[in-house]
């Protein structure tokens, strides 16, 4: 037999059931709000870190340009580096350098070209690749025009082919000469040549 509910406990079932299902709903909502709220909080923190950082890289801005134009601006600093505003144009400006030294040291220009510039340089740098044709002064004389040029030129790579052996081996082939002749000392010459900029890359 089923035990018989008094009213009195009918009637707080009743009353908990009114108090503990509007409790229940609260609960359903609230606790999924507050984790979504607590997500929302910390990333509004991080966001305002953030930006307090980029506040203080933007308040620098002024100083570093500042900076950045009297850097630029100084003739002592310009004998180390091209001061032309992009690389293309310092670039230019180194072939044509190297193309009066050369022209100057009488030497025979073969070809010339402006190697990309790296973006892993730092300081930037624009370089250039020549090959010449030249005696034993006259590459010497070359050299030192390069290291005496202002802005600085570096020499990164060179290879010299001698012509030397070549021109004897045809004498060897050909018939004796009365008189054997002094070999040739003509050189074939390539040199990376490069300075340093300040100008971006484009």
């Amino acid at each position: 037999m089923r035990a018989m509910l008094t009213p009195r406990t009918r009637c707080l079932i009743a009353w908990l059931s009114v108090v503990l299902l509007p409790l229940a709903l609260i609960a359903a909502v609230a606790i999924p709000w507050w984790s979504e709220y607590q997500d929302l909080s910390d990333r509004v923190d991080r966001d305002h870190r953030q930006i307090q950082g980029y506040q203080r890289i933007v308040a620098r801005l002024p100083a570093l340009s500042a900076e950045l134009a009297e850097v630029r601006s100084n003739d002592d600093f310009k004998a180390y580096s091209f001061d032309e505003p992009t690389a293309a144009l310092a670039g230019a400006t180194l072939q044509r350098m190297v193309q009066e030294m050369i022209r100057a040291v009488e030497a025979r220009p073969i070809s010339a070209q402006i190697l990309p510039v790296q973006a892993s340089d730092a300081p930037p740098r624009v370089s250039i690749r020549v090959q010449i044709q030249a005696d034993t002064e006259q590459f010497f004389e070359l050299l030192y025009r390069i290291e005496d040029a202002r802005p600085f030129l570096f020499i990164e790579q060179m290879s010299i082919r001698s012509v030397v052996a070549r021109a004897q081996r045809v004498q060897r082939r050909g018939p004796r000469p009365a008189q054997q002749s002094q070999p040739q000392s003509e050189l074939t010459i390539r040199l990376d040549v490069f300075g340093y900029t300040l100008a971006a890359s484009s």
